[in-house]
């Protein structure tokens, strides 16, 4: 069964990851489960100084899903390097290292400091954190923007010639159009979707439950509408797309591959089970037999209209 999935010029060994936010730097889940099936593992968010993130609570659980606002905790990008990389240059799978800031220079920074000897060589770049305000005047999220989002695409291409993933946000009247800009600029792909803006409140005591009042949805609520956003990318660009979004078994993940994504990454679910990435590959497996599809990519955007 051929599981490898080609994104740019990496070669992947299957085409189910884990998301950014859900795994840590892979380290905390080595007792749970083999790193290395997995097809990649995209990291916590990191920045290039250390963050605080934003006030508890941070997480509420409602229906079918996770509330979070994190806001990007941790310790910057040179604590990153030292503590957390070596770990995942051993691993012998890929590593795509999510990355964020407020401006232009903040993500080429990060670049610049990703680059050289025992570097990764993938990048997420997250223009879409539904918990931290960026600098800019009309829009809180830089994906928001086409134009802002590929003014940044651009600028981090011309610093780099690693694999470039631009996560996006669905929080936008035409996703598509974002993941265009992303393309112009320079990107090698788009991951899609980010969290969608939500609330939590106590009506007994009148108040939010969230410490940031709003934070980012996602968990099996969210895929329905995922799926759409996936399906309205894959008309509108000719890079691969990683779905995301509710993912919690095999046959979802073909479902996202159906509506053409290349990949797929495994959020929420890795909350609920920390083991839960190795059933789901065996799931996805299962249905590949079962449909007697003997090459993963015969899979992408085959769905039947």
């Amino acid at each position: 069964m051929g599981l490898k999935t080609k994104i740019g010029k990496i070669t992947f060994k299957n085409p189910i990851w884990v998301a950014s936010g859900t795994f840590g730097y892979g380290q905390e889940y080595e007792d749970f489960l083999d790193l290395e099936n997995v097809g990649a593992i995209v990291t916590k968010t990191v920045t290039l100084k250390p963050r605080k993130g934003n006030p508890p609570p941070r997480t509420f659980e409602t229906a079918s899903g996770l509330i979070n606002s994190i806001g990007l905790e941790n310790r910057g990008i040179q604590h990153f390097k030292e503590e957390y990389l070596p770990f995942l240059n051993k691993l012998k799978t890929q590593v795509v290292v999510s990355i964020a800031g407020d401006t232009t220079s903040e993500f080429t920074s990060c670049i610049e400091k990703l680059s050289g000897k025992n570097s990764p060589d993938s990048i997420e770049v997250n223009l879409s954190c539904p918990n931290v305000a960026h600098k800019t005047k009309k829009y809180s999220l830089i994906a928001q923007d086409a134009k802002t989002t590929e003014k940044m695409i651009s600028a981090i291409r011309k610093k780099t010639k690693k694999l470039l993933i631009a996560k996006l946000t669905p929080n936008v009247t035409d996703i598509a159009e974002i993941a265009k800009a992303a393309e112009a600029a320079g990107a090698d792909a788009v991951s899609l979707v980010n969290t969608y803006f939500a609330m939590a409140v106590d009506a007994e005591e009148k108040k939010p439950l969230l410490g940031n009042v709003v934070g980012g949805l996602s968990g099996p609520a969210i895929k329905p509408m995922a799926l759409k956003a996936v399906w309205d990318a894959y008309k509108a660009v000719k890079i691969p797309i990683i779905g995301i979004g509710g993912i919690t078994s095999g046959k979802d993940a073909a479902e996202f591959m159906l509506c053409g994504a290349k990949a797929v990454q495994i959020g929420t679910a890795n909350f609920i089970d920390p083991a839960i990435y190795e059933r789901i590959l065996k799931e996805f497996e299962d249905y590949l037999k079962r449909k007697k599809i003997d090459n993963v990519n015969s899979l992408v955007g085959a769905l039947k209209i």
